[in-house]
C-alpha cells in the first residue's frame, strides 16, 4: 500500500536470504553546496535505530547469522542484509529499522561525518584517486554527477545534523524503492513480512536529477604533482544512459578497445610500448548519460606518447581500423562463456535483479542478454562507435609532473593545458 515494490525470486539450493532495499535516490540528489550529503546518510543507517544503538544493532544481526553492507552511486542507494531463511522475518524486521526508523543522532552524525573528511584528506595522496574526482568534475561540471558519493572538504563541512534528517525524510521513501528478496522464499510469505516490517514507511519521495547542460571542458587539463614517477591519465567524455538501443554493441566494442586484457588499449600501451602495467576503458551507463573513460597509469616520460597512442586508438575503432571479426568474436566470448558465474549465490541473483529496478529493464533481460550480445555484428559495433565516441569532444586530463611533461604534451595539439587544483574536487 506505501508504494513499495516487492520482487522475489526462489532459489532454495541453500537455507540463505539475500534481502536488498534499493532506493532510487543516490548521489546525484545531493543538494548544491551539500554534495556527499546522500552518502552520508546512507552511511548513518546503521549507527542505531528506534532504542537500539549501532553495537546492539550489529549484535543483533549477528545472532541472525547475517552481514550488512551499504552501497551508494550516483543514481542510487542499496542496503543488503543476508541471513539465514529462517530469519527472514527477523531481517526484514532489522533492515526496516534501519531505514524507516535510525536515530541520526548529532553525536553519531558529527563522528561519521568526520570520519569522511579524514578519508578525503587520504584520497589526496592517492592520484588516482585525484585522477578520478578531477576528470568527473571536467566532464559534468556542476550537473549531479559532477562529484563523487563521498563529497568535498567544503560541503561536507557544511553538513549538519538537520541537514541528514531532511534528506532522509525527503528521499528514503517507499515510492522510489524496490525490496528484492531472492534465496529459499516464498513470495506471498515474503509479502506479508515485508508488509509487516515496513509497516511505518510512507510517503513520496522528492527531488529529481536535472537533464544534462554540459560544460565546454579543454581539451587538455593537468593536475601537477612535481616530481612523480608516474602520471595518472584519464580520457574521455559524456557518453550514453543505459536504456541506450545501442547496450549490447557499446559493450562488444568496448571489450574490443579496452575492456580486456587482449583489448587493443591494452597491448599497445602494455604489450607494444612498455609504458604501464596495464589500461582500460570502460562505459559507465547510468540513468542518464554516464562517462565514457580511458584511464592508464604511465612512466612519466611516456606521458604525452600515451595520450598520442590512445587518442590514435580511440579515433580508429570508428573510422580507419574497425573492429574485425576476428576480435568481436573473441570479446563476445569474454563477455558470454563466463556469464553464468555472476548467477551462482543469491545476493549475486539479488543483485543482478536491483538492475532491473533501477534502470526499468524488463523482466528477461538476463535470459536475453547472451543471445542479443551474440547477434551484433561488426557492422553494428562500427555503427555504435561511429555515433558514441567523438574524437572532438574527447577531454584529457594527465595528473602528474607538469615540468616533465609539458614538452611532449604541447606536440599533441591539444592546445595549452588548463592548470588544476587537486584541492578543488
Amino acid at each position: 500500500a506505501s508504494g513499495l515494490r516487492i520482487w522475489t525470486v526462489n532459489h532454495p539450493s541453500i537455507p540463505v536470504v539475500s534481502l536488498i532495499l534499493l532506493v532510487r535516490r543516490g548521489a546525484a540528489f545531493d543538494p548544491p553546496g551539500l554534495e556527499g550529503l546522500a552518502a552520508l546518510t546512507i552511511d548513518m543507517l546503521d549507527e542505531g535505530s528506534g532504542s537500539r544503538s549501532a553495537i546492539e544493532m550489529h549484535e543483533a544481526l549477528a545472532r541472525l547469522g547475517g552481514q550488512l553492507d551499504v552501497d551508494i552511486g550516483s543514481d542510487a542507494a542499496l542496503m543488503t542484509v543476508t541471513a539465514l531463511s529462517r530469519f527472514t522475518g527477523p531481517a526484514l524486521d532489522l533492515l526496516a529499522d534501519m531505514v524507516v526508523r535510525p536515530s541520526l543522532t548529532e553525536a553519531d552524525v558529527m563522528r561519521v561525518r568526520q570520519l569522511r573528511l579524514h578519508r578525503l584528506t587520504q584520497l589526496r595522496d592517492l592520484p588516482g584517486a585525484v585522477a578520478d574526482r578531477a576528470f568527473i568534475r571536467l566532464l559534468y561540471g556542476a550537473h549531479p554527477y559532477g562529484h563523487m558519493p563521498l563529497g568535498n572538504e567544503p560541503s561536507l563541512v557544511a553538513i549538519t545534523p538537520d541537514d541528514v534528517r531532511r534528506f532522509h525524510a525527503a528521499a528514503i521513501r517507499p515510492s522510489e524503492a524496490t525490496l528484492v528478496v531472492v534465496g529459499d522464499c516464498d513470495h506471498e510469505a515474503t509479502i506479508r513480512l515485508a508488509e509487516s516490517a515496513f509497516d511505518e514507511w510512507s510517503g513520496t519521495a522528492a527531488g529529481h536529477v536535472e537533464a544534462l547542460a554540459l560544460p565546454h571542458a579543454a581539451r587538455l587539463n593537468v593536475v601537477p604533482r612535481p616530481g612523480a614517477p608516474q602520471s595518472e591519465l584519464r580520457i574521455g567524455h559524456v557518453g550514453v544512459a543505459r536504456t541506450t538501443p545501442d547496450y549490447h554493441a557499446l559493450v562488444a566494442a568496448n571489450m574490443v578497445l579496452g575492456g580486456q586484457f587482449v583489448s587493443r588499449i591494452n597491448l599497445n600501451l602494455r604489450e607494444d610500448k612498455g609504458f604501464t602495467y596495464g589500461a582500460r576503458t570502460s562505459f559507465d551507463f547510468r540513468r542518464l548519460p554516464g562517462p565514457f573513460s580511458l584511464q592508464v597509469s604511465v612512466q612519466t616520460t611516456a606521458t604525452g606518447p600515451a595520450i598520442a597512442e590512445s587518442l590514435a586508438e580511440l579515433a580508429a575503432i570508428r573510422d580507419i581500423r574497425p573492429v574485425t571479426p576476428e576480435e568481436l568474436s573473441l570479446g563476445i566470448a569474454a563477455l558470454t562463456r563466463g556469464y553464468a558465474r555472476g548467477f551462482e549465490t543469491a545476493e549475486q541473483v539479488a543483485r543482478g535483479v536491483t538492475q532491473l529496478a533501477l534502470y526499468d529493464l524488463p523482466d528477461d533481460y538476463f535470459a536475453r542478454f547472451v543471445p542479443e550480445l551474440e547477434r551484433v555484428t561488426v557492422d553494428d559495433v562500427t555503427a555504435a562507435a561511429r555515433r558514441h565516441l567523438n574524437p572532438d569532444r574527447l577531454t584529457t586530463l594527465v595528473v602528474g609532473d607538469l615540468d616533465a611533461t609539458a614538452a611532449d604534451l604541447g606536440r599533441l595539439n591539444l592546445g595549452e593545458p588548463v592548470v588544476l587544483s587537486a584541492g578543488g574536487f
